[in-house]
């Protein structure tokens, strides 16, 4: 079952952020992963989202976190850290129930 690392943040320091995106992105790659949305400018319908939307598909919910708590990630972790302001979570893929 694929597993999703969701994050929505707003970013306030854009350069220190665009050093976090040139680290991450090799990284992403390393453990598989794919980015199936990243939009600072999503439309909202309903409440109050932070600025950006990324959702990145992993192979399983175990495989988003070795990514999450690689040593390579650890390293540019900061970065984003210091960069934004928002969340992170990991969800793994709905499954429609069997009736």
């Amino acid at each position: 079952m694929k597993g999703y690392l969701v994050a929505n943040y707003t970013i306030h320091d854009p350069e220190t952020y665009q050093k976090y995106v040139a680290g991450a992105m090799p990284v992403i790659a390393k453990y598989n992963g794919t980015i199936l949305v990243g939009d600072p400018n999503s439309k909202v319908l309903e409440g109050q989202p932070n600025q950006f939307l990324i959702v990145v598909e992993f192979e399983s919910t175990e495989a988003a976190q070795r990514f999450f708590d690689s040593p390579e990630y650890t390293e540019i972790k900061p970065l984003r850290i210091s960069s934004t302001k928002g969340w992170i979570v990991i969800a793994k893929e709905f499954e429609m129930p069997k009736h």
